[in-house]
């Protein structure tokens, strides 16, 4: 395993951010880490990355303990902040410079700084100074600052926040293509940017693991099937509940409605007999996806209609 906690804690003061995590990661993955804000990402990532330590319980990245052995874990691991740090009066090959002394790369410096410019699509702009830089170029030399080392594991923290939908595709292809020989662990708010990148979720709510596994079953595991129907007439919800495996409705526009099915139940069939029974004309029948985005909100308490 490339990452592994065991049951850890982290208390500020009286609130507890994190309560007995326990999360396993393994090498070549793409995890993505979902939360509402204040749920304890950013948190987890700090400790996984050595910056602070767990209240109690243990992390480890690579074999080495993220509290006892801080010095061999940064090594390894390379982190992209959520704010993105950056020296905005250097230059880029100036600043990758500077982080490259940091990490000791010695004799290697030029060599590496052409391959990540080359990787991370810099080319076009690395004469320039950061503060002049794009958001979208700032994020990749935020990601270059944290692949110099040639990491084994890369930790992002929000790396596509705030930008537009061109430079989100290409910072999502630039992942993708670094997960291919790298562990990679990301927290985002975008459910559609996990569903692209990541094989696998793991969703976090006030300090909790509440969902971990592959992308598509998390979808499949968690999310009640949703049949959208509408009618040439009116009818009531205290009818459509009559119909069994239905759980909830709600009315939509017009003649419209949304049925929730109680788990494990395709309540199609029902809902033709039941406009069959009642004469009603049905005018269109259909079942909404399963997406990540209906299981975040299910399994963090943001309720919105069925």
């Amino acid at each position: 395993m490339s990452i592994i906690t065991h049951d850890i804690v982290k208390v500020y003061g009286a609130q507890v951010v994190l309560d007995k995590v326990n999360i396993n990661i393994g090498k070549g993955e793409i995890v993505g880490l979902l939360g509402p804000n204040g749920a304890g990402k950013s948190t987890l990532m700090k400790i996984l990355t050595g910056y602070i330590p767990p209240s109690s319980g243990n992390a480890s990245v690579n074999g080495h303990d993220v509290l006892f052995a801080t010095d061999e874990v940064k090594k390894i691991v390379g982190y992209l902040p959520e704010h993105n740090p950056l020296y905005l009066d250097m230059y880029i090959k100036e600043y990758l410079e500077f982080v490259a002394g940091i990490h000791k790369l010695g004799k290697a410096t030029h060599k590496r700084i052409l391959e990540i410019i080359e990787q991370t699509g810099l080319g076009p702009e690395q004469n320039k100074k950061i503060g002049t830089l794009s958001k979208g170029y700032r994020q990749r030399v935020g990601l270059a600052q944290a692949l110099i080392h040639n990491p084994d594991v890369l930790i992002l923290d929000e790396p596509t926040s705030g930008l537009d939908p061109n430079q989100l595709l290409e910072i999502r292809e630039l992942i993708k293509g670094i997960g291919k020989q790298k562990t990679v662990v990301l927290s985002t708010h975008i459910m559609q940017e996990v569903e692209a990148v990541c094989s696998r979720a793991i969703i976090i709510n006030m300090g909790k693991i509440v969902a971990d596994g592959p992308t598509a079953e998390l979808s499949e595991i968690h999310a009640h099937d949703i049949v959208t129907v509408e009618f040439a007439t009116a009818t009531t919800e205290n009818l459509l509940l009559t119909i069994p495996g239905v759980a909830k409705v709600v009315k939509t526009i017009g003649n419209s409605w949304k049925l929730q099915a109680k788990p494990g139940v395709d309540i199609r069939p029902q809902i033709n007999k039941f406009a069959l029974n009642y004469n009603l004309t049905l005018l269109s029948l259909y079942m909404e996806e399963h997406n990540l985005e209906k299981v975040f909100q299910a399994l963090t308490g943001k309720k919105t209609k069925v």
